[in-house]
C-alpha cells in the first residue's frame, strides 16, 4: 500500500499562487497601517494559558494546548489582542501613549465536536493603546474604512455597536436566563426568545433589544426613548458624536443588539460584513477593551485600548471574484545560460550582476537554467514560464541577450 501523506485536519497548504494573492492582500492593508503612523509588532505563536485566558476573550476548549517540559501546558494563540496587551505593559512600559501597533500573524483555534474545521487563520489588524474617546474610535473605524478602500472591496458595511450599553440594556432579565436572553440576541434568534421563560413585560424588552439595529439616526432615537441611567445616557451621547464624525461613511449600521462573544470589550464593537453572491462574509472584527491592558500590567494600571482584525482568509474569498488579485506568480525577468560546463562559474556571477541592478523591490528575478536542455528546449520552456530575456554566457564571459516576445 502507498502511504500519502496529508497535513492534519484543520491545516492547509498555501501553494504559491495562494501566497501571491494572501501577500496582494496583506501588503495593502500593511501599506494602509504604515501610512496611519503604525509600527509592527510580533509576538510569540505559544503564550502561557493565564496570558490567553485573563482577558475572558478565550473559550479555554478552542486553545489548541501543546506541552512543554519546563513551562507545562501552553496554547497556540487564538488571536493576538491579549497578546499584544501583554507586551505592551510589560515589554513597552517607558513608551509614550497612544502606541499605535499593527500585526500581520497567524492564528489556532479549534472547534470543540467540529474534527474536520479549519485550525489555523491569517489575521492583519490593529491595536490604539494608551487613547480614549471620540477620536480614537474614529481614527481605528476610519483607518478601517481606508484599508477596505484600498484593497477595492465592494459591498461591505459595519455593524457598530457598544459592549457596556447592551450589557446594562441586559440587567432587567434575571441572572437564570441572562445568558439565554444574550446568546439569542447575538444570534438574531426571535423565535429563541419567544420561547424563553420571561413575563410579558421582559419579553417586550427582549425583543425591542433585538431590534435596535437600522440607520444610526433611528436606532439612536429609540433608544433614547428608554429611562436611560446617567452612564448609558453618556454612551448614547458618545454614540451621536461618533456617528456624526462617520456620517460621511454610508456604509454604517448601529446594531445595539450587537454582542460580541468576546467579554473584554467595554466600548463601541464592530464587524464588517461584505454582502457577496455566497452570502455575507465577517471580514472583520473589533472593539474598545479599556480592562484588558490593567490585567496583564505590573502594578494593575489601567490603560485604554481600542483595536479590529482583518480575517484575511475571507478578503481573499470576496476579492477572487472581482478579478484584482494576482491570477498567476511572478515571472522572472532573465533567465541566465551557461553555454559549457566552463562558463557556468560566469553565468553565475552575470545573475548576480544582474540581481543587484535591482536589489529592492522591485526587484529583478533572475534564474540559471540547471538542465542540459538543447537552446531551441531552453527558449521553448522559458516561454512557457513567461521569462522575458535569456543570458547566453560563454566561458570568457561574454555575454549574447536574446529577447523572447
Amino acid at each position: 500500500m502507498v502511504t500519502m501523506y496529508q497535513p492534519p485536519a484543520g491545516a492547509r497548504d498555501l501553494l504559491p499562487l495562494d501566497v501571491a494573492q494572501k501577500c496582494w492582500i496583506e501588503q495593502r492593508l500593511l501599506q494602509v497601517f504604515q501610512r496611519w503612523g503604525y509600527h509592527r509588532i510580533i509576538t510569540p505563536t505559544l503564550e502561557r494559558l493565564d496570558t490567553l485566558l485573563a482577558g475572558g476573550a478565550v473559550d479555554p476548549q478552542t486553545v489548541i494546548q501543546v506541552w512543554d517540559a519546563e513551562e507545562g501546558v501552553l496554547g497556540l494563540r487564538p488571536e493576538l489582542t491579549a497578546s499584544i496587551a501583554r507586551a505592551s505593559v510589560t515589554r513597552m512600559e517607558g513608551e509614550t501613549h497612544p502606541q499605535r501597533l499593527y500585526y500581520n500573524d497567524n492564528i489556532f483555534r479549534q472547534q470543540p465536536g467540529h474534527a474536520s474545521s479549519q485550525h489555523e487563520f491569517y489575521q492583519a489588524g490593529v491595536e490604539l493603546l494608551g487613547s480614549s474617546g471620540l477620536l480614537a474610535d474614529a481614527e481605528v473605524l476610519l483607518l478601517l474604512a481606508d484599508c477596505l478602500s484600498e484593497l477595492g472591496v465592494q459591498n461591505w458595511h459595519v455593524l457598530l455597536g457598544e459592549a457596556d450599553l447592551t450589557r446594562s440594556l441586559l440587567r432587567p432579565f434575571p441572572e437564570a436566563v441572562r445568558g439565554s436572553v444574550r446568546r439569542a440576541i447575538a444570534q438574531l434568534d426571535r423565535v429563541g426568545l419567544a420561547d424563553l421563560p420571561l413575563s410579558p413585560e421582559l419579553k417586550e424588552h427582549a425583543l425591542f433589544l433585538l431590534d435596535l439595529r437600522g440607520e444610526p439616526a433611528q436606532v439612536l432615537q429609540k433608544v433614547s426613548q428608554l429611562p436611560l441611567e446617567p452612564p448609558q445616557h453618556e454612551a448614547v451621547t458618545n454614540l451621536k458624536s461618533l456617528v456624526e464624525v462617520l456620517s460621511k461613511q454610508p456604509s454604517l449600521t448601529l446594531d445595539l443588539s450587537l454582542i460580541q462573544t468576546f467579554d473584554y470589550y467595554t466600548g463601541i464593537v464592530f464587524e464588517i460584513i461584505s454582502d457577496v453572491e455566497s452570502g455575507q462574509r465577517l471580514l472583520g472584527q473589533g472593539g474598545r477593551y479599556d480592562t484588558l491592558l490593567g490585567l496583564y500590567h505590573p502594578q494593575n494600571e489601567m490603560l485604554p485600548g481600542i483595536g479590529f482584525s482583518f480575517n484575511v482568509e475571507h478578503l481573499h474569498q470576496v476579492l477572487l471574484p472581482l478579478g484584482m488579485l494576482p491570477k498567476q506568480t511572478p515571472a522572472s525577468h532573465w533567465l541566465v545560460v551557461a553555454e559549457t560546463e566552463s562558463a557556468i562559474a560566469a553565468a553565475f556571477d552575470h545573475a548576480h550582476q544582474l540581481r543587484q541592478q535591482n536589489a529592492h523591490p522591485p526587484l529583478t528575478r533572475v534564474e540559471v537554467e540547471l538542465s542540459q536542455k538543447s537552446p531551441n528546449d531552453i527558449r521553448s520552456t522559458a516561454r512557457q514560464q513567461r521569462i522575458g530575456q535569456i543570458a547566453w554566457v560563454n566561458a570568457q564571459g561574454s555575454v549574447t541577450i536574446e529577447s523572447l516576445a
